[in-house]
């Protein structure tokens, strides 16, 4: 029997889950009309029945995380034995007035509920009680399932391209027995014998391994060895709740802009961010001339962005971000020359890195105090719409985890030429985050040209 342990990557994704749940997610919005019923409930047997069809696309949507007794290996995935998806698909009523504030409460208190280790880790909730017939709809998986690239897979492996897409007949699943102890064993013993086969070619082949390494250095040096970050009221530690703010913008006009300061759509995103922090720190009272602030940017490695639920193989860049110049300008063009020397160099996945325990507790740290407060991810979507039960999904936003000191996290999602951004922020840190999200709009806006605001910022 195959056994399907968890990567490294995957496994450094539970580390921190007892202190800080590594989920992440997307916050929808859809064209509801085809889902309520004349009175207005929402019809939660027609969304599960659509789901359930597609489950056999989403293999880890049906499992659960296995850990065996020492001796027997890393964890793996095995088959939820008795798996219910009324377990998963959900439906909870935005509140009066069922305006964007309200859908962005509805989904913090949904999030903070942590996900059953007992069962598959994801769930979907929808959100009615929007004007207009609009729905939410509020997926999340834990990052152990899937990096965000996956993750946006994933999300599309449950939609259509076409409204009128006739449902297919849900494909029979029975629970595969987990395996036994004996084959755990076995299966261990191969995988300890390849990692000792790797070894010793790494040790015979010496020139090469140094050669590796060099080119790697650089990125590990930007980790590791530069000066921390400078002192702010960003740098605490990550509580337990969370803030969430919203930017909507027009691919097109995103791009336009980037293409402009030879910079790309993520550098756009760097620069949106840097004038937030600008905006809110000015706004506290700090001093922000000559401020430069660290951020981290997840860089995938992998070479299938179509695969769902294909676990996680990342990277980290750090980039300094500039506050101190007022030029919008000027800001992205500096940004720009940084991520592009800084992709240049090779960079090892996160799960390489910390795969040795011994070498893993002597980085951690490290990495802690190089007080860095921030992430980014820029992550593309589908250029079309897309549509759920022949509704049609208007809006979609990223929603990342924090971690540690990472008290802020900002994600943007292309979607049928929509840029649109998220902001999470540590509740405790970020209490003033609209501070942030409307310098970063005037950014945004200022860059697009002459104080034109974006097409549907908001």
């Amino acid at each position: 029997m195959a056994v399907d342990r968890l990567t490294a990557e995957d496994r450094l994704m539970l580390w921190s889950d007892g202190s800080w749940p590594q989920d992440i997610g997307a916050l929808a919005v859809l064209d509801g009309r085809t889902l309520l019923e004349s009175d207005g409930r929402f019809r939660i047997d027609a969304a599960r029945e659509a789901i359930e069809r597609r489950l056999h696309l989403l293999p880890r949507f049906r499992q659960i995380l296995y850990q065996p007794r020492r001796g027997l290996g890393w964890p793996l995935w095995v088959d939820a034995p008795g798996f219910d998806l009324r377990n998963h698909v959900r439906v909870a009523q935005v509140p009066e007035p069922g305006d964007e504030p309200q859908l962005l409460l509805a989904t913090e208190q949904l999030r903070a509920h942590r996900l059953d280790r007992s069962r598959p880790l994801w769930e979907i909730w929808f959100l009615p009680g929007l004007p207009d017939a609009r729905i939410g709809m509020f997926i999340r998986l834990h990052h152990v399932i899937a990096d965000g690239i996956a993750g946006v897979a994933s999300l599309g492996s449950l939609l259509d391209t076409d409204p009128d897409t006739t449902l297919t007949t849900a494909s029979p699943w029975t629970p595969t027995p987990r395996p036994t102890d004996r084959e755990l064993l076995g299966d261990n013993l191969r995988q300890r014998g390849d990692e000792l086969a790797r070894a010793v070619r790494v040790i015979a082949h010496p020139a090469a391994t140094l050669r590796h390494a060099r080119a790697e250095w650089p990125a590990m040096r930007e980790l590791l060895a530069r000066q921390p970050g400078p002192r702010t009221s960003l740098n605490r530690l990550v509580g337990p709740h969370r803030t969430l703010a919203l930017i909507r913008s027009n691919l097109d006009l995103v791009t336009q802009v980037a293409h402009a300061h030879a910079a790309t759509v993520n550098d756009v995103l760097l620069a949106m961010t840097a004038a937030g922090l600008r905006g809110l720190l000015r706004s506290r009272g700090e001093a922000v001339e000559d401020l430069t602030l660290p951020i981290y940017v997840p860089v995938s490695l992998r070479r299938d962005r179509t695969r769902p639920g294909a676990g996680n193989l990342i990277s980290q860049m750090l980039v300094p971000l500039p506050l101190g110049t007022s030029d919008p300008g000027q800001r992205l063009g500096q940004i720009a020359t940084e991520t592009a020397t800084r992709k240049a160099n090779a960079r090892p996945s996160l799960g390489a890195v910390f795969r040795n325990k011994i070498l893993a507790r002597a980085i951690l740290p490290l990495i802690a105090k190089k007080r860095v407060n921030i992430e980014t991810a820029d992550l593309p979507g589908p250029p079309t719409p897309l549509y759920f039960r022949g509704a049609q999904l208007l809006d979609v936003f990223p929603l990342l985890n924090l971690v540690g000191n990472v008290s802020l996290g900002v994600g943007a999602l292309s979607y049928a030429g929509q840029f649109n951004v998220m902001a999470v922020g540590d509740a405790d840190t970020y209490p003033d985050i609209e501070v942030f999200t409307a310098s970063a709009r005037n950014e945004l806006s200022a860059l697009i040209g002459a104080g034109k605001p974006a097409t549907r910022t908001g």
